[in-house]
């Protein structure tokens, strides 16, 4: 059965939720077919994708093309699409405009965007639109440049109560669900047991209502590099490798293809092309 709103509501402290990215059909069909909770295209596309060292790089209409394949994999699947960089930054008028995109063409059925209290505006503008809103906090990415780096947040108590009032702000303003990314377990936990939302881990402990991992993370297919809240669940990437150097050897050796990979047509018709 398709995962609602509602439905992530009412299970909040009761079943654990599960979420993973994808990119394109082929991945998204096999996470539908899994009954995966919710899907999310997010910006990691930029990184895991496109290959940029960051995701500030990605545009509203990459994350449209991205969302339009995921959603033709996982008809049944929650999807959710990330609002990139510089996608709400703006005015509300124009929030609500590439929002729109997302679940006009791109047939998300929510956004998720990056930050508290400076963007309270952006969700109030979008929730009035009928648009839900995932709400992001934490290490928030597009952050990067501000932050310096990839480094976990809410250290001092002046940055923890703002992570702590940004989410109780956020869930005023009308948010179905919280990303808590980059945080310490204990704030995490916090911040879960006062908001009757869900909130959605990574990097955050054990105690958030779910979690969200990309998926190149958990197929072990994004290079040599893992960061610590991830984990491989499988190593794809020794796998393709060793398809890819088996393919290359018999292709090389004349031994693929074989007659069973070949299509027939008869000896007449070659005869009369001689």
């Amino acid at each position: 059965m398709k995962k609602t709103i509602e439905v992530f509501t009412r299970e909040k402290g009761k079943e654990k939720i599960a979420v993973l990215t994808a990119y394109d059909f082929t991945t998204a069909a096999l996470l539908n077919s899994a009954q995966i909770d919710a899907i999310l295209v997010g910006d990691s596309l930029g990184m895991v994708f496109q290959g940029y060292n960051d995701t500030l790089r990605v545009t509203i209409d990459e994350i449209i093309y991205h969302t339009k394949s995921v959603r033709r994999g996982a008809p049944d699947s929650f999807l959710i699409a990330d609002m990139p960089f510089l996608s709400f930054q703006v005015s509300p008028e124009d929030t609500i405009r590439n929002a729109g995109r997302l679940v006009k063409e791109g047939f998300a059925e929510a956004v998720k965007l990056e930050g508290g209290e400076e963007i309270i505006d952006k969700v109030k503008a979008l929730i009035a639109a009928k648009i839900p809103v995932m709400g992001h906090l934490g290490l928030t990415p597009q952050s990067v440049n501000i932050f310096g780096g990839y480094k976990v947040q809410g250290k001092s108590l002046a940055i923890a109560k703002k992570i702590l009032s940004d989410a109780l702000l956020l869930e005023q303003s009308g948010v179905f669900a919280i990303v808590l990314e980059g945080i310490s377990e204990r704030l995490a936990k916090l911040i879960s047991e006062k908001l009757t939302i869900p909130t959605i881990g990574i990097g955050a402990g054990r105690f958030t209502d779910g979690q969200v991992l990309v998926i190149n993370d958990i197929f072990g297919t994004y290079g040599e590099f893992s960061p610590k809240f991830a984990k491989k669940f499988a190593n794809v990437s020794e796998e393709m490798e060793k398809s890819v150097l088996l393919y290359i050897n018999e292709v090389k050796t004349g031994k693929f293809p074989e007659e069973k990979h070949t299509f027939k047509i008869d000896d007449e018709i070659i005869n009369a092309l001689l």
